[in-house]
């Protein structure tokens, strides 16, 4: 398949076509496919984000037994492990400097 080039915003969650067209933070170069596979990672991201913010509302609860939060944080890595495989040179550069590629898990179905 052919790869295009698209303009990601993590912080918003948008894979944008056209680089002018929002304020985006990496370039990459994707399939159909990955660019799909990106798109359910951000939803899911954003799934994850509406379960944890649930969870701050009861302080009493163990932030280290807190599934929703771990979840989310391994989703996000993951999702710059991808945007790192299809990104360009200075991409690839940005994140390896953000040290977001670690050792990681798969998350758990929410």
């Amino acid at each position: 398949m052919e790869k295009k080039t698209y303009y990601v915003s993590v912080q918003a969650g948008t894979v944008l076509e056209n680089e002018g067209d929002a304020a985006y933070e990496f370039e990459i170069q994707a399939t159909e496919a990955e660019l799909d596979d990106l798109v359910e990672s951000f939803e899911l991201l954003s799934d994850l984000d509406n379960d944890s913010a649930a969870r701050a509302l009861n302080p009493f609860e163990d932030y280290s037994q807190d599934e929703e939060n771990d979840n989310y944080d391994i989703t996000l890595t993951q999702i710059y492990r991808k945007l790192y495989d299809m990104g360009t040179e200075q991409t690839r550069r940005t994140i390896a400097g953000m040290g977001m590629i670690g050792e990681q898990e798969k998350p758990i179905a929410p």
